[in-house]
């Protein structure tokens, strides 16, 4: 895709000048002539640099600039001026701006310093891009089977432009992985833009995949650009795809055939280069047979299936992960990392994580906060994950004596917590002796601090 510019000058002639020499250097050009509407470009629009003019009937230069950064914009932006100081150009610098030509204007020196400009604008994205990467936005964390094989799965298609659906549980990771095949990919140097079709509301959808102009519709007071055309010449993830409507998967299935569309409202057509990542937690094929979503369009992002583990079938991965987890808070809480002792494992060891990798990470960072000791034992982790007998139950080479101890362990964490883990009450509530009950304890991996 070619750099965008925009071209703010109150002069005619200038405007129609820089669009030409630019327009022929490759560029892909377009000019206001005030401050306000530089401004409201930018709010419509991606925008690479800003060739912005000092001088401008209502706001200034230096204003425009001021709120370009207020608002969070992050053009390069080089000021051109015929009448500046010293003074001025000092402190649009200090404002952001990249550079000051004075009029009359170079062509050898603009051309040079809009190079310049962009090249230190796509060396920052892509700084941006590795930063992210490095935070771990694009790890998958565990060392068991299943994440081996979904690890290579990713190296050996990533590199393809061929479209993916992933499968998995709520929770499971299928964002992470969806960002992991991009940032693998021949794309990873453009967007990466995400959608969640179960968030947005039917009315808005259509909107929000392929822009609208304005008056299109009550509420449309400006022209919007669409995710499909924001995602061009990177990568579309549609999270919960499931959930959205037959008319717009209908509309989706066209762009995915002919990659081109209309936004809302505009007869104007709009080719894009996209790779779409899909994602749910349904059943597709089930969903088609209740007339909930198209056969057709399932095929078209069918191509990569991708199917995510739940938690309780790579349990190995639940210590790796809340190591994980652990140094992440730490490290957002300026706190020291805590550890989990032998015993905590063992009972998250054996939960079934209805809520998967989500549900651990939110319960890494309860204990993060919330206790005050260096290390993690079973009276700090919730009742639910206790909760095991029926877990033991469903397994058909379990014991009567594992499903017992397992029961009893549940039934005495249970008698702890309603006593606040005070031993001899619960010793009482128990029918035990005070030092049976440390026998029981020690037997079934409870631990208590004195």
């Amino acid at each position: 895709m070619p750099n965008s510019i925009l071209i703010v000058d109150d002069e005619q002639g200038i405007r129609e000048a820089l669009t030409s020499i630019l327009s022929e250097e490759g560029y892909e050009t377009a000019s206001v002539a005030s401050g306000e509407e530089c401004l409201a470009q930018l709010d419509q629009r991606s925008i690479d640099l800003v060739l912005l003019d000092v001088w401008l009937d209502g706001i200034d230069g230096l204003e425009t600039l001021e709120r370009i950064r207020k608002n969070g914009f992050d053009p390069m932006v080089v000021m051109i001026s015929g009448h500046a100081s010293i003074e001025t150009a000092v402190r649009a610098t200090k404002l952001g701006a990249f550079d000051f030509i004075e009029k009359p204007l170079s062509l050898e020196k603009i051309i040079l310093v809009i190079k310049n400009a962009l090249e230190v604008h796509r060396l920052g994205q892509e700084n941006r891009r590795l930063r992210e990467e490095l935070g771990g936005k694009t790890q998958l964390y565990g060392d068991s089977v299943p994440m081996r094989a979904l690890r290579q799965q990713i190296t050996l298609t990533a590199p393809t432009h061929g479209r993916v659906l992933i499968y998995g549980e709520s929770g499971t990771g299928k964002e992470l992985v969806a960002r992991s095949l991009h940032a693998a990919s021949l794309r990873a140097d453009q967007a990466f833009v995400e959608v969640n079709c179960a968030a947005i509301p039917e009315e808005l959808i259509e909107s929000e995949l392929f822009g609208h102009v304005k008056g299109s519709f009550t509420g449309a007071t400006e022209n919007k650009v669409g995710k499909f055309e924001k995602a061009d010449g990177g990568t579309l993830f549609l999270d919960e795809i499931a959930d959205m409507s037959l008319r717009t998967q209908s509309k989706v299935l066209r762009v995915l055939e002919e990659q081109k569309f209309e936004p809302v409202g505009s007869n104007q057509t709009i080719s894009v280069d996209v790779r779409v990542i899909a994602a749910t937690n349904k059943v597709l094929e089930e969903e088609i047979a209740h007339g909930r979503f198209r056969e057709d369009l399932f095929y078209r992002l069918n191509v990569i299936p991708f199917n995510l583990p739940p938690l309780r079938e790579r349990l190995e991965d639940v210590p790796v992960l809340a190591r994980h987890f652990m140094a992440e808070f730490a490290a957002e809480y300026g706190r020291k990392p805590k550890e989990l002792s032998e015993a905590a494992v063992g009972v998250m060891l054996r939960y079934h994580w209805p809520g998967n990798v989500r549900e651990l990470r939110n319960l890494i960072e309860r204990l993060m906060i919330i206790v005050p000791q260096d290390k993690i034992e079973p009276l700090h982790l919730p009742p639910e994950l206790f909760r095991a007998s029926s877990r033991m139950a469903q397994q058909p080479n379990a014991t009567l004596h594992q499903a017992r101890d397992s029961y009893e362990r549940e039934f005495i964490l249970r008698k702890l917590e309603e006593n606040q883990w005070h031993m001899t009450r619960t010793a009482e509530a128990l029918g035990l002796e005070r030092s049976h009950l440390y026998r029981r304890m020690r037997t079934l991996g409870i631990t208590a601090e004195e």
